[in-house]
């Protein structure tokens, strides 16, 4: 059993006396991005830890797993990051049992940053029961089109809403879209050149929002991104690829709150 935690970018697993707390993007580290540019500010890592640490104690997980982009610079590490990120997981991996971490596209030359007993997982992705994680900035691996639901970060959702006097403001979301099944087993299978004769039940994917609310995310609901080039400006692969169906997909709020899909949600940006 998966459950979104309320009012939190995050999900509770219950699985045969473990629970697992997945969370997805933290970009520790992405205040350095800013100083490059001439934009100081303090770190916010202590923030994340202050955020994980009362998750934590809400949820009572034994595991936590981390669904890529634990941290901010892409290929290499900062030093604001060779010091932050191991203290942050070295924090988190003492209230658990197991810590896990499917690493996502900002995450080169994470394992070092590690701490001792963590597991790296493939950037492919990993299955629980029915449920397939990966971070959503590659393919899943074949093996997870056995599961029922696919669960990504990487997008960074966000709902654009525009009240009557014209103000803008942006609002973290959840999003579960139905998938198209058969060209997503085809466009993986092409990629992948294997083959796979299992009977199929996957249905459903759902983003979850960024833990790092510093960061912003991509409106889902902006015509720019959603017409006119097939859903390309979207950052994931199995986003772009055709197979999931995007305009029916349902926002939620963190709260819980109900939207809409994306198609009715066009008209409030």
């Amino acid at each position: 059993m998966i459950v979104p935690v309320p009012s939190h970018p995050a999900f509770l697993m219950r699985k045969k006396g473990e629970r697992i707390l997945i969370v997805a993007d933290l970009h520790v580290g992405w205040e350095a991005s800013l100083a490059q540019r001439g934009v100081h500010i303090p770190s916010q890592t202590p923030k994340l830890r202050r955020r994980l640490m009362d998750l934590i104690k809400l949820c009572k997980p034994t595991s936590i797993m981390l669904l890529g982009d634990v941290k901010h610079t892409v290929a290499t590490a900062e030093a604001e990051e060779r010091h932050d990120v191991p203290e942050l997981l070295e924090a988190i991996r003492k209230e658990v049992l197991s810590l896990y971490v499917v690493p996502g596209n900002h995450d080169g030359n994470l394992e070092p940053l590690l701490p001792e007993g963590a597991k790296m997982l493939p950037s492919s992705g990993a299955s629980i029961e029915d449920i397939g994680l990966f971070h959503g900035h590659t393919w899943p691996a074949v093996e997870l089109l056995r599961c029922k639901t696919l669960i990504i970060g990487h997008s960074h959702p966000v709902v654009l809403l525009r009240d009557p006097t014209g103000f803008k403001a942006m609002h973290q979301v959840w999003v579960k879209a139905d998938l198209n099944v058969s060209e997503l087993t085809k466009r993986l299978l092409k990629r992948s050149n294997v083959k796979f004769e299992e009977e199929l039940k996957m249905s459903e994917l759902i983003i979850l929002p960024s833990f790092n609310d510093f960061l912003g995310g991509q409106p889902i609901n902006v015509k720019e991104t959603l017409t006119g080039k097939g859903h390309q400006e979207f950052i994931s692969p199995v986003l772009r690829s055709g197979s999931v169906d995007v305009d029916g997909a349902e926002a939620y709020l963190l709260d819980g709150t109900l939207l809409g899909t994306v198609r009715q949600l066009r008209g409030l940006a």
